[in-house]
């Protein structure tokens, strides 16, 4: 139902959005703080979103370019302001997601939490929006929208809100949320106790955090804290409200310095970690580029095919195994001039010579053929299939995209459980598969592929090459049950068993695997329609 209240449209809240809010206002919680924890995964969300448009359309960030989320306290007004540059509402969408389109986990929550589910489990839900309301009597919504104008939200509870054209200041593109606390929660207005709640729920956030504050006390990174304190926020003399960055990896004003205190193991380093000069220190004549790798665990990256490549070629490879890594080598870039590029993603290039570089043209051409089978049987699941010049021993393995997740990046994403899953599919999506043209696993597909590209075992085959690389590459697997039964199907045939648990006769062709995904996909598609 919609009335007007002068510009302002009034509408009813959808039932269970209703019924929702009345329970997070009516019920005690005591863990109220994670509200902020929710807001700003949401404005991180927004941010994915227009930084993964504005790769394939620069024109997107013509709104504003910075991309970052800002808290501003007001302790004489009683409220606290969460604005970001993310990709915005138009009025449609504040109407829809905001109060009259009851997303499927509102009910499923609700539920939760009659099953005795906590409060903080609200963002995985995709309802976290609503947390604002355990700390705000009123919650205000402006938001401008690339292809809208900009509209300002509003609802005390109560069953209803307000949508109308926003006459305040211009945003330029993104969201800001003003939040009208409620008499007992000002201790949001606390720069210390804000500071409190973003370290201990938002610290892996890859966007600066800024915080607007009043500055009384000066703080200087000294060489023997090192790298603790890089992951600490840095603080300056004003004597006035000044935005702080929360967090090292935003700190560019002391990126250079701050870069200078890092430690790292790499392939090179031995029992001791070894800073990024020592690193240059012994990079050879022909390298340009600082080589690295991310992962969970030094045992685990010193392994990989990926570094193996490479320490054969002669170089040496940072090890970059602590979460927040990931994040600070998304600011980091470059040191000493020298581009820090993962060993991960596409386009690594390593030092050729002539004769490598007309061998890899040969391998592209011998193996064309091969390649776009491949890439037909995968279909969806890998941007592309191309020839590598990475791998040493493993006949192929999974790149990401320059923009797109690592498989490390997308295990702390799911690790967090808070993410909207259309950023999982924006930023994870972005795989490639390369083979090794010199294995002989990779020889032999090709022979069976040029003889018949339809050829069962052809199929099959690529199948369990792609699950495997994902699994080498740090990648987990949708269906491990499916690839398991791969592998069993491929134990039988080398034991030599037929269904019926007998030998089979050594001329008995060959056991088909397990269905390919996307053979029974036309069906399942009919069964949709019906």
């Amino acid at each position: 139902m919609t009335t007007t209240d002068g510009d302002a449209e009034v509408f009813a809240f959808q039932a269970e959005i209703a019924q929702l809010m009345s329970l997070i206002i009516n019920t005690f919680y005591s863990n109220k703080e994670i509200f902020l924890r929710e807001l700003i995964s949401n404005a991180s969300d927004a941010l994915d979103k227009i930084r993964y448009e504005s790769l394939t359309d620069p024109s997107k960030l013509d709104g504003g370019k910075e991309l970052y989320i800002k808290i501003i306290p007001n302790k004489n007004d009683r409220t606290l302001t969460i604005i970001d540059t993310g990709i915005g509402m138009t009025k449609a969408d504040m109407i829809n997601n905001l109060g009259t389109i009851a997303k499927s986990g509102t009910k499923a929550f609700m539920e939760a939490l009659q099953a005795g589910a906590d409060i903080s489990m609200i963002g995985q839900f995709g309802v976290g929006f609503y947390s604002a309301y355990l700390v705000a009597d009123k919650v205000t919504v402006h938001s401008k929208h690339n292809d809208d104008e900009q509209y300002v939200w509003e609802s005390s509870a109560g069953g209803s809100f307000t949508v109308k054209p926003d006459t305040e200041e211009p945003l330029g593109r993104g969201t800001k949320i003003v939040l009208q606390l409620k008499e007992d929660q000002t201790d949001y207005c606390d720069e210390k106790r804000i500071k409190e709640v973003v370290k201990k729920h938002s610290q892996f956030i890859g966007y600066p955090i800024k915080l607007l504050v009043e500055k009384e006390r000066s703080k200087e990174v000294s060489d023997d804290e090192e790298e603790d304190e890089t992951k600490e926020k840095k603080e300056e003399d004003k004597d006035k409200p000044e935005v702080e960055d929360l967090g090292i990896h935003e700190d560019s004003t002391n990126r250079k310095k701050l870069a200078d205190l890092l430690r790292y193991y790499t392939s090179a380093s031995g029992d001791e970690p070894c800073s990024l000069k020592d690193y240059v220190s012994r990079m050879k004549d022909n390298q340009t580029q600082i080589y690295y790798i991310t992962g969970e665990s030094r045992d685990q990256v010193s392994n990989s095919a990926f570094v193996e490549r490479v320490k054969k070629r002669g170089f040496e490879v940072v090890y970059m195994v602590e979460p927040i890594d990931e994040y600070c080598v998304q600011q980091l870039k470059e040191y000493d001039g020298k581009q820090l590029v993962c060993v991960t993603k596409e386009g690594l290039e390593l030092p050729e010579d002539e004769e490598e570089k007309k061998k890899l043209e040969e391998d592209k051409a011998k193996y064309e053929n091969l390649c776009k089978v491949m890439k037909d049987i995968l279909d969806k699941k890998v941007e592309k299939v191309v020839i590598s010049n990475r791998l040493v021993s493993s006949p192929c393995c999974i790149v990401t995209s320059q923009y797109g997740w690592s498989a490390n990046m997308e295990r702390i994403m799911k690790a967090q459980a808070l993410r909207d899953n259309s950023t999982m599919g924006y930023m994870a999506a972005k795989k490639h598969l390369e083979i090794n043209p010199d294995h002989k696993i990779v020889e032999q597909l090709k022979v069976k592929a040029d003889a018949d590209k339809n050829d069962k075992s052809v199929k099959d085959l690529v199948m369990l090459l792609y699950e495997t690389a994902l699994l080498s590459s740090g990648f987990s697997l949708e269906d491990p049950g499916v690839h398991a039964s791969r592998i069993h199907r491929m134990i039988k045939l080398g034991l030599g068993i037929d269904d019926d648990g007998e030998p089979e006769v050594a001329e008995t062709p060959a056991e088909e695997m397990p269905p390919l995904e996307g053979e029974d996909e036309d069906a399942s598609r009919m069964e949709e329609v019906d």
